[in-house]
């Protein structure tokens, strides 16, 4: 009996020590142990902040891919915000989404056409009431020391694939490579080929995450090739929707259950794209399925929750505010270190 309960005792010994070590681990260590270990959470949810996070409830709070963009979606516990990426005139890497500055900032033209030093007497506006902010035009370099150690960053490349190794190397200088996801789409091997080229020359010690939409691809077997060429911590599916389509009852060829089988057998995530696209039918990307569904008509379960229920476990949104609500209030988030499970799960179909 005294063996027995001394070796309980150690077994909670073990088990305190091991959960101090973890809150003691950065948030994005914690994180990243997530993106990298995808079979070990699929009860888990990621969320990943679309354009760095810039709204809530439909408003537009923050100017899209800016310093406090990040700041609020780290605050709200998205772990992963997505950023654009472009070079100014003199070959700076700089953050923005259009190749024009007109929709964004308080400058006009090109983006190609200005430097850096240029770039730097533009200011961010937020979208919608054009109200000027204080912030500037952000490089690469200071958009990832402002997520060191606090949230993944996914970098969506707009120049060419050539260009990511450049990217790559100013997170390695920072000594945070293995914090950057980028990402690229594929259909067939002739585009793996290139993909995989320019990944060689990147180096190792980064995310690299495939896209692959149901345009091109029909068959699931595709993300094995995939896997075998790449070995993903996640690959970005989509489910294109014309306008004239109703909503996705099965979430095209690609949300299937042989996707999902595949998923699980490379360990690899499946993320999904909720967030709106400007002139675009609601949920382009979503088979209909996006965050209008979610937020302006009040029916979480039928967006978020159903990329869920296939098999998504990061959903890349306009609204991670509301969407890590919904999904920890359903029993789709499993708490960190640093956070409190919720006493009991709901399951509303609506947001409060």
């Amino acid at each position: 009996m005294r063996t027995i309960w001394l070796n309980l005792l150690l077994s909670t010994a073990l088990a305190a020590a091991s959960g101090q070590a973890l809150a003691g681990e950065t948030r994005a260590r914690q994180i990243l142990d997530r993106f990298e270990h995808a079979n070990q959470w699929r009860d888990h949810v990621m969320v990943a902040a679309h354009r760095a996070g810039s709204m809530q409830a439909g408003k537009t709070l923050y100017a899209e891919n800016s310093l406090a963009a990040v700041e609020g979606s780290i605050a709200i516990g998205a772990e992963i915000v997505e950023v654009d990426i472009r070079r100014s005139k003199d070959g700076e890497l700089i953050v923005m989404h259009d190749s024009w500055l007109d929709r964004t900032t308080t400058c006009k033209g090109e983006v190609i056409n200005y430097t850096l030093a240029e770039l730097k007497r533009c200011r961010l506006v937020i979208e919608g009431t054009h109200a000027v902010t204080n912030e500037t035009v952000s490089t690469l370099r200071e958009m990832l020391m402002t997520t060191r150690d606090r949230i993944l960053i996914n970098l969506d490349n707009k120049l060419e694939v050539g260009d990511l190794p450049g990217m790559i190397a100013v997170a390695r200088d920072l000594g945070m490579a293995e914090q950057v996801i980028v990402k690229e789409n594929l259909w067939n091997q002739n585009r793996i080929s290139t993909v995989k080229a320019a990944m060689a020359a990147a180096g190792g010690g980064f995310q690299f995450m495939p896209i692959i939409a149901d345009d091109a691809v029909h068959d699931a077997g595709f993300a094995s090739t995939v896997d075998h060429a790449f070995a993903p911590g996640a690959i970005e599916l989509i489910n294109w929707r014309a306008g004239a389509e109703t909503l996705t009852e099965t979430g095209g060829p690609l949300f299937s259950t042989r996707m999902r089988a595949e998923a699980v057998r490379g360990d690899w995530h499946i993320w999904a794209d909720t967030y709106a696209i400007v002139n675009k039918p609601g949920g382009f990307l979503a088979g209909g399925r996006g965050d209008e569904l979610a937020v302006q008509a009040s029916s979480p379960r039928e967006a978020w929750g159903f990329w869920a229920d296939r098999g998504a476990t990061i959903i890349q949104t306009d609204e991670p505010k509301a969407a890590i609500a919904w999904l920890a209030a359903n029993g789709y988030r499993v708490p960190y270190a640093d956070e409190k499970r919720p006493a009991e799960p709901t399951h509303t179909a609506s947001i409060n």
